[in-house]
């Protein structure tokens, strides 16, 4: 008679144990995602980082007496001025452009030529596109005081942009560092990957699926990422070169339109147009042409031989990917977005395809 009540009380306490350690750990989880997520885009950064560049690591290490320090230093160096110095250069080409720009403004020296009386005609849009340019070549500066308020938004948001891209070049500076650090203890980083992921898919899955994710990482940094800062340096330089207006601003859009695979061509073709238009057919302005518009084309050959290494991601999810983080991550999340949401995807599509395949059924001999 006795038992089943001291039964139940134990259960009842048992119970209790359960629900106090399980709250216990929540609390602790929770309070570690919270100490955590203000670094969350630095460490997933220098994580991608770390593994893209960790092959390189290990053909450098073998000239420099297999030291994982000294090679992970020099490779950050490097790495620090490879991204630097460009950057540098085409910070100050935008600066000066829009110093220039400035003083073209306050001088009064800006002037745009009267439209022809054939754009009147153009269907649907010809006469307002008529009054609009007529008005900005006879009164640029009422024109400018009309849109003062919508400007001044626009400025606005230049600016939060510049800021944004500020603080994602500094971020990525420290992720560089940090990267360091990961391939410097490489082979301990990578124990403890597969550690936990065979704590999570199983022991026989965990390699597997650690494999999987560092050769979708490369593939999106090296095919993706890489090649689209290898096309804007190759056409910042050109502009930067020739003295194109706001060159720096036009190599970061190149870098823009190549991670969210978007052709260069958007760019490179408006600005050869403008050379010929102001500069005439001369020989610098078709040497000019000629480099930018096989440089916009870069990726053409890139791809190929970068993207085509490791595992295939289809161009909608590194699209989805850039698009996405850049919306929730800002200049950080256009980077970090196409990697996350492709090793996610070739995670869920390992799952769907590793189903346990259902045995035949024996198949019974027919009767004579």
């Amino acid at each position: 008679m006795l038992s089943a009540p001291i039964t139940e009380k134990k259960l009842s306490r048992g119970m209790l144990d359960v629900l106090i350690r399980a709250g216990l750990i929540v609390i602790l989880a929770v309070s570690c995602f919270r100490i955590f997520y203000p670094f969350a885009n630095l460490m997933v950064w220098s994580l991608i980082l770390a593994v893209a560049l960790y092959p390189l690591h290990l053909r450098l290490r073998k000239h420099l007496g297999n030291k994982d320090g000294l090679t992970a230093t020099l490779l950050v160096v490097i790495s620090l001025l490879v991204i630097t110095i460009p950057t540098y250069l085409l910070g100050v080409a935008l600066v000066d452009s829009i110093e220039h720009g400035i003083e073209i403004v306050k001088g009064g020296s800006l002037r745009i030529p009267a439209p022809s009386e054939s754009v009147a005609s153009w269907p649907l849009i010809g006469g307002k596109v008529y009054a609009f340019w007529q008005q900005a070549s006879t009164d640029l500066t009422g024109l400018l005081q009309t849109f003062m308020p919508h400007l001044k938004g626009v400025a606005t948001g230049l600016l939060d942009a510049a800021t944004g891209v500020g603080a994602g070049l500094l971020i990525f500076f420290f992720a560089l560092i940090i990267s360091g650090i990961f391939m410097a203890y490489g082979e301990e980083s990578r124990h403890s990957a597969e550690q936990i992921a065979s704590r999570i898919f199983g022991a026989e899955s965990g390699p597997k699926i650690t494999d999987l994710c560092s050769a979708t990482i490369r593939a999106v940094a090296q095919g993706v990422v890489g090649i689209a800062f290898i096309q804007m340096l190759l056409v910042g330089i050109g502009f930067v070169a020739k003295g194109i207006p706001g060159a720096g601003l036009l190599a970061l859009a190149v870098l823009l339109l190549g991670i969210m695979q978007l052709p260069a061509t958007l760019i490179t073709i408006p600005v050869i147009i403008f050379v010929f238009a102001t500069e005439g057919f001369t020989v610098g302005g078709v040497v000019f042409a000629v480099y930018v518009f096989v440089a916009g084309l870069a990726d053409n050959v890139l791809k190929p031989l970068l993207l085509g290494r490791g595992v295939d991601v289809p161009m909608p999810v590194v699209l989805i990917g850039a698009l996405g983080g850049m919306v929730t991550g800002g200049v950080i999340g256009l980077f970090i977005g196409p990697v996350v949401l492709a090793v996610g995807y070739q995670l869920f599509w390992r799952w769907v395809e590793d189903q346990p395949h259902a045995e035949a059924p024996p198949v019974e001999p027919k009767q004579p």
